[in-house]
């Protein structure tokens, strides 16, 4: 073979080293987000409300109608 026909091995092994850096990066963001999902729980609260709550706030939108 010619010095022309040669396939470019240095170019090829990079093309194949992004595309590998883009799948390990694929699975460590997936395992990342699972265990942040499974990380943060919503903690239970002391006080319980029960539905509405007129507040003055609110009178105070009540009393522009």
């Amino acid at each position: 073979m010619s010095e022309q026909n040669k396939p470019n091995e240095g170019r090829r092994q990079l093309l194949k080293n992004i595309g590998l850096s883009v799948a390990a990066g694929a699975v460590v963001a997936g395992t990342a987000t699972t265990a942040n999902a499974t990380v943060e729980k919503p903690e239970a609260k002391e006080t319980k409300t029960n539905g509405y709550r007129e507040t003055q706030h609110i009178r105070d939108y009540y009393e522009t109608l």
